[in-house]
């Protein structure tokens, strides 16, 4: 799993924080996301699936090693 983030879309919700803290966090200064790991262990791959799922802003992407991913909206 990799996982990636695009700050110019986060509107700074901090369900991916509440979701999954071990993998985001949030910026204190300005609240926007922040990655903790882009590559979490498997542990922790369940909450940052959910975590990118719950994003308001689609501003997460997770892409399994697979290749196949979520990509936000649109984008596609």
């Amino acid at each position: 799993m990799h996982l990636s983030i695009d700050r110019d879309r986060c509107i700074g919700a901090g369900m991916c924080a509440l979701t999954a803290p071990e993998v985001f966090d949030q910026d204190a200064e300005d609240g926007l996301v922040v990655l903790r790991t882009a590559a979490p262990p498997p542990g922790l791959h369940a909450g940052a699936r959910l975590a990118a799922g719950l994003c308001p802003a689609a501003a997460l992407t997770v892409t399994e090693q697979d290749g196949a991913g979520s990509s936000p909206p649109g984008e596609q």
